[in-house]
């Protein structure tokens, strides 16, 4: 991909001391996009959360229904940000055009994909479900062509996809696959949430100009608001009795696989596109088999050196070569003053 991330100081001015939008200055660095060594290492860093988030999916959902599940997860980390970002000085914007783009990342990154996922995984083997949720870096190239004007697709994107989709199937193994048209609705399911995180990469690229506490704060109150009357309705939380564990899990993945997962979704997304941002989909099984070799002494198979070697071909490809080994170049520099 092409394009330029946008690199702002947060020094408040005195007429806007309280908002959480930088407004002295504003540079902007047009670069060459390949994916520098050090987001690599924050994409690394992210899939490494979201990997372990599925296995506290899996132990929260045992004693919470899936609704409850959604709303607990994004109104706990909602909360966590908000108190953060106050700490800090800001404030949320008010009455502002972006809180719409928030409503709509709440929707397509938060409430529907997070619901649809946890019930998903009460009928689906996890391995079934990563392979299908691994559709998602295609859905968003896809995307990304048609509404995007500097994500265009090209042969060796497709190529770097399918290299990144046949690694996941390598690391799980083509026997998961036998378990395709069984639980139909609950493959639709993943299905539909991974096309709803590839909406929301491409809806995203409107916040560029937004600091990342204050979009994953943002689109974790709307999700949190969204969910709220579904849990009332469905799940009558005051009659649940969830087990320690699963309020441990579920505390887990708030914290960590939701709140820190998003500061980090938020901060790669201006700067190495929506494209290389999908490809964290690539590279969450991987790092489920190293939580498994850590955590529960699991041996490493030589399937998951080969899904290693063709995940990371794919993410060279989709970026036209390997990551470099320093910060992205520079080729212009624009500086505004607000």
């Amino acid at each position: 991909m092409t394009g330029a991330a946008r690199v702002t100081t947060e020094r408040p001015s005195a007429k806007c001391n309280d908002c959480a939008f930088p407004f002295t200055e504003s540079v902007i660095f047009w670069e060459k996009d390949t994916v520098s060594l050090r987001n690599f290492a924050i994409l690394l860093v992210l899939s490494l959360i979201w990997g372990a988030s599925f296995l506290f999916i899996k132990v929260a959902v045992a004693t919470i229904p899936p609704l409850s599940v959604a709303f607990g997860r994004t109104s706990l980390a909602a909360v966590v940000l908000y108190l953060v970002l106050r700490s800090r000085g800001f404030r949320m914007p008010g009455r502002s055009p972006v809180w719409g783009t928030f409503l709509l990342m709440g929707f397509f990154n938060g409430a529907v994909p997070y619901t649809l996922i946890t019930w998903a995984e009460i009928h689906l083997d996890s391995g079934l479900a990563a392979i299908i949720n691994a559709v998602m870096p295609l859905f968003t190239v896809l995307l990304a062509h048609f509404f995007t004007r500097d994500e265009r697709l090209n042969i060796v994107k497709i190529a770097g996809i399918f290299l990144g989709f046949c690694g996941v199937v390598a690391l799980i193994g083509p026997a998961a696959l036998k378990g395709l048209g069984k639980d139909v609705l609950a493959q639709l399911a993943v299905m539909a949430a991974a096309l709803c995180y590839a909406i929301a990469i491409i809806l995203g690229r409107r916040l560029q100009g937004v600091t990342p506490l204050v979009s994953a704060t943002g689109q974790l109150c709307c999700a949190a608001f969204l969910t709220l009357p579904m849990i009332l309705v469905f799940d009558a939380p005051w009659s649940l009795s969830p087990s320690f564990i699963s309020l441990a899990a579920l505390t887990c993945l708030s914290l960590l696989g939701t709140a820190l997962a998003y500061l980090l979704y938020y901060y790669l997304l201006p700067r190495i596109g929506s494209t290389n941002l999908s490809l964290v989909t690539y590279l969450i099984p991987i790092t489920g088999v190293f939580w498994g070799a850590l955590l529960l002494g699991e041996r490493l198979h030589w399937s998951a050196f080969l899904a290693l070697g063709l995940i990371l071909a794919g993410i060279a490809g989709v970026n036209n070569r390997l990551p470099k080994l320093a910060f992205t170049r520079k080729i212009g520099v624009e500086t505004t003053a607000k």
